[in-house]
């Protein structure tokens, strides 16, 4: 089975947490002794998973310049859906979907999926084409949550937004030229939303394939959002609204 690297204290003490029989190695700074360190050692001695102590430079050599904190694993990847349709079968509450049309930058999509992971949602999706994948530096800015919410990279967007159509998923495509807020659309059903990438927005056939576009209201001087403040923006108001009680 394929390895890869983990770093930094939210991404490792998170596999710890949910799924501690994958880690396969775990080395540590010996240099660091404080108290966050003391406690990543106790969380990974009550998962019965050995830490290694090694220099700093062993580390660097391992993950290059990235800032790993002192800690990194090597883990086994988590089993999770491969298809929108296997995450729906497996959904038993109403579904909540994120799909990115053009988000490359890594720390972007760590971000989103953090947010994705606290928002409830199910998956988040991408094309094959116009995507980042999960890299080590994706994983970190997730802090654990790319262990807890599916990404899948579909190889048509809008082929992929179509199927989901047919099985009853709202599809809701965030623009900044859109009529309706989306604090005035209903967000409590199933749903997908849609998010392109900053300056270029949804591609045309992506944008064709929503049931309807929203906007967030913008009341200052910027024109628009970094794509992951607005996906935090969107499914917030859709936990928001399904937490809600019911008129």
């Amino acid at each position: 089975m394929s390895l890869r690297l983990l770093y930094g204290f939210h991404a490792v003490a998170a596999r710890l947490r949910v799924a501690p029989q994958t880690v396969r190695e775990l080395l540590v700074d010996a240099s660091r002794h404080d108290a966050r360190m003391r406690q990543l050692l106790a969380r990974a001695e009550r998962a019965a998973v050995a830490a290694r102590a090694v220099d700093g430079e062993r580390l660097d050599a391992l993950v290059g310049d990235r800032p790993h904190q002192g800690v990194v694993a090597r883990v086994e990847a988590l089993q999770q859906a491969t298809s929108l349709d296997a995450v729906l079968d497996a959904t038993d509450g109403v579904p909540l979907l994120l799909g990115l049309d053009g988000v490359t930058d890594p720390h972007n999509l760590g971000a989103i999926l953090r947010s994705a992971d606290a928002a409830g949602a199910q998956a988040v999706f991408a094309p094959k084409d116009r995507a980042v994948g999960l890299t080590p530096v994706a994983a970190k800015a997730a802090s654990g949550a790319a262990d807890n919410v599916a990404y899948l990279m579909v190889t048509n967007m809008a082929r992929a937004l179509a199927g989901l159509r047919e099985r009853g998923i709202q599809v809701v495509g965030a623009a900044g030229e859109a009529t309706h807020s989306v604090f005035d659309v209903d967000l409590r059903g199933p749903c997908a939303l849609v998010l392109g990438a900053e300056g270029a927005g949804l591609r045309r056939l992506v944008r064709a394939s929503c049931d309807q576009l929203v906007r967030i209201p913008m009341m200052g001087s910027v024109e628009s959002l970094n794509v992951s403040v607005a996906a935090g923006v969107l499914l917030f108001e859709a936990l928001r609204q399904r937490q809600a009680p019911r008129p």
